[in-house]
């Protein structure tokens, strides 16, 4: 059986007010040709199909679009929701998906809802169980279907998915491929760098042993590094085919093959997707800067050397326009700006306390006194 992993696209992202459409249709349309030319019994999409769980029409219609061009160059395609998706708009999407041969799954329902089962044109029997994203909040929810003590209900969000899980692997059999793919932050992985901070922190950290250990491969999403995290099982994330923000410009974006049969184990195999318009951070003086090549396809986070001033990002720009964060080293700010104590305010106005905090600051700047006077002088008027 072969198997096509990737997650977490991200569709609708806006980089620094940038759009990424483009790179993504390209993206998607590379993954197509990946899997045209794999011809995989399965796809795996695991979660973080949209940017934000209110997508725009736009976002929508791409997603729909590349499954469905998924859909039509491999055996089955299964996705499901993250925690950047709307879990109960991807369930409303499920009778077009039914029609179109595509298992949707965005929130937990009962337990024979995400045991999906499947057979190869090689006639090699699979199951997979499908478990979207669960925030802590319906973790206990979500788990009632199982009959839960008051105790079992008190317990950690780690206990809670490791008895879905142990529920929903039950019906594993030795002459099956057996397969899972969730949502989840695994103990041990290390984060790609753009996740969402919320949703990584140690309270929604699994210990990989929650994964049965006949499991034949683990589907990862949710970190956005490709890496293989030790376990019972193999557990595999395939990381984002795009780096979605500038902490992940050393991740190679790629889609996972696997390889594996009922009585062999995976074999796993990553294949690089070269579409995507890469991310660099650049440092230096203004001098320094325009020396780099500006004109390079990558959107760039710029560290500059110079002492904060008005009109410093609008110069930066000028020389690399393709610049979409400016900011100022960190070494050239004071470590501990003085502020304005409360005592001396009596009796200064306005413009003299913001004079004052632009000091204690270390941007005495002439040209930002100015705009701080427009502004104050069209506000008042």
């Amino acid at each position: 059986m072969r198997i096509l992993h990737t997650s977490d696209w991200h569709i609708g992202k806006v980089l620094k007010g940038q759009s990424r459409m483009d790179e993504h249709l390209a993206v998607l349309a590379e993954l197509v040709d990946i899997a045209r030319a794999e011809r995989p019994d399965l796809v795996i999409v695991a979660g973080d199909l949209f940017d934000t769980a209110a997508p725009s029409p736009d976002a929508k219609k791409v997603v729909t679009r590349a499954l469905t061009a998924l859909r039509s160059v491999s055996g089955a395609l299964v996705a499901i929701a993250g925690n950047h998706d709307n879990g109960a708009e991807l369930d409303a999407l499920r009778p077009w998906a039914d029609a179109a041969g595509i298992t949707l799954r965005g929130t937990v329902r009962s337990a024979a809802d995400h045991l999906i089962t499947g057979v190869t044109d090689a006639g090699e029997p699979w199951q997979l169980v499908a478990l979207p994203f669960l925030s802590q909040r319906y973790a206990v929810r979500a788990t009632e279907m199982f009959e839960l003590t008051a105790a079992e209900a008190s317990q950690t969000y780690a206990d809670h998915l490791g008895r879905m899980l142990d529920t929903l692997c039950a019906g594993f059999g030795v002459d099956t491929i057996n397969l899972i793919t969730a949502h989840v932050t695994v103990v041990g992985a290390r984060t790609g760098g753009g996740e969402r901070d919320a949703h990584t922190i140690q309270a929604y950290a699994v210990p990989a042993t929650i994964f049965p250990g006949g499991t034949h491969y683990v589907a990862l999403g949710h970190l956005h590094r490709r890496q293989h995290v030790p376990g019972p099982s193999p557990v595999h994330y395939c990381g984002s085919p795009l780096a979605i923000d500038f902490g992940e410009e050393e991740n190679a974006p790629s889609v996972s093959i696997v390889e594996v049969t009922a009585s062999t184990p995976a074999k796993v195999r990553d294949v690089r997707v070269e579409s995507a318009v890469p991310l660099r951070t650049v440092r230096g003086t203004l001098a320094e800067l325009s020396t780099v090549d500006g004109s390079a396809p990558a959107w760039l986070r710029v560290v500059v050397r110079e002492q904060p001033r008005a009109g410093l990002r609008e110069e930066v720009q000028a020389l690399l326009p393709r610049a979409l964060e400016v900011r100022v080293d960190p070494e050239l700010l004071p470590s501990s700006p003085s502020t304005v104590d409360g005592g001396s305010r009596t009796g200064r106005s306005p413009r003299e306390l913001f004079a004052s905090y632009l000091t204690g600051r270390g941007h005495a700047d002439g040209a930002v006194q100015a705009l701080f006077d427009r502004l104050y002088d069209e506000v008042g008027s």
